[in-house]
């Protein structure tokens, strides 16, 4: 049997930690020797989780303990909040520098230093770490993930978009600026921290908007559509909260380029994704429904043609907390270390 591979998660009291958990649980090529979380230090994952009581899982200890150069970690998982995130990798890398990372907050994701500050309000404090980083949308950067030391996982509502829209801006098919993309989040997406707006009676039997106009993940669809497309993009964006755990599912509104129809950009797209274990695209006029990709690391995209000539819906869903977070990042973490992209995550959705 080969050897299992030891693997840290920081961060391992929130959401995706827990994702990252559930995962790596049965995956046969690694271990699980680190675990942090700085309130929770001292305490077993099963007090936390109460799923994982069964389980021989490490205790979870504070981060600034953590003996980097002795720990022999073959990879980190970082799911600590951004700009923390940055500080903590500069420290591990500084001092175990052969340690791989997927990151799992924004800090890594954009490439210029000016647009990150914008953003997120602050300077960036870690550029060469930025300058190295590698975008972790693993269907599209797949060679770059395989030779990287540090990937960025994108965010949850940024994949679910990017899947079906960068095939069709590389391929010109589509009108760049006419992209209208309309978003909605299970509660998950927020994090675990105690927020008044996020409890149950503010939250359930409701539905709003939030963000209108300046959502962060904005400046990660503007990066990678300018990317694909060659010019610069600024797609229409609105994120939604739903009352529900779990999943992204996104309503997408694009014109076909000179003459492109909706039959042609779901050809394009089906292309595309047809040897691609983790994205499946329905037949053309399907559309998927979220429950489709509960708990799974898929991504299902539909097409329809709008009644208005030349222009066409594109329906994209996905777990947030798995394709959409820990999901990706194992899937990265497989191509990074050398193992079957489709290790330890090729479990079917729930059925309900």
């Amino acid at each position: 049997m080969a050897e299992k591979k030891k693997i840290g998660i920081l961060g391992a009291s929130g959401y995706t930690g827990a994702e990252l958990v559930r995962l790596l649980l049965r995956h046969p090529r690694i271990e699980i020797v680190l675990l942090t979380a700085d309130r929770r230090a001292g305490q077993k994952m099963g007090d936390v989780f109460p799923q994982f009581a069964p389980y021989d899982l490490p205790q979870l200890v504070s981060i600034e303990g953590v003996d980097w150069a002795a720990a022999g970690l073959e990879l980190v998982f970082c799911a600590l909040p951004h700009a923390t995130t940055q500080k903590v990798l500069k420290d591990l890398l500084a001092k175990a520098p052969e340690t791989k990372v997927v990151d799992l907050s924004a800090d890594f994701r954009l490439a210029d230093p000016a647009v990150y500050a914008k953003w997120y309000g602050h300077e960036h404090h870690a550029l060469e770490l930025q300058q190295e980083a590698v975008y972790g949308l693993t269907e599209i950067y797949r060679r770059d993930v395989r030779k990287a030391r540090l990937v960025a996982n994108p965010g949850c509502y940024t994949t679910c978009a990017q899947l079906p829209l960068i095939p069709l801006l590389k391929a010109k098919a589509i009108e760049s600026d006419e992209i209208v993309i309309d978003a909605k989040s299970g509660m998950t997406g927020a994090g675990r921290s105690a927020k008044e707006e996020m409890l149950f009676s503010e939250v359930s039997e409701g539905f709003r908007a939030y963000g209108v106009g300046h959502h962060r993940h904005m400046s990660e669809l503007d990066q990678e559509f300018s990317k694909a497309a060659g010019k610069d993009v600024e797609a229409t964006f609105t994120p939604h909260l739903l009352p529900a755990n779990r999943g992204i599912f996104s309503t997408i509104y694009v014109r076909g380029r000179r003459g492109k129809s909706a039959r042609e950009l779901h050809e394009i797209l089906s292309k595309q994704y047809e040897k691609e274990a983790f994205v499946y695209v329905l037949p053309f006029g399907k559309t998927p429904d979220s429950h489709h990709v509960r708990g799974s690391n898929m991504t299902f995209i539909g097409v329809a043609e709008d009644r208005k000539p030349g222009r066409a819906i594109i329906v994209s869903t996905l777990d947030n907390l798995t394709k959409g977070a820990s999901g990706q990042a194992v899937q990265n973490m497989n191509v990074m270390l050398g193992f079957s992209e489709t290790l330890g995550i090729d479990q079917p959705a729930l059925s309900a």
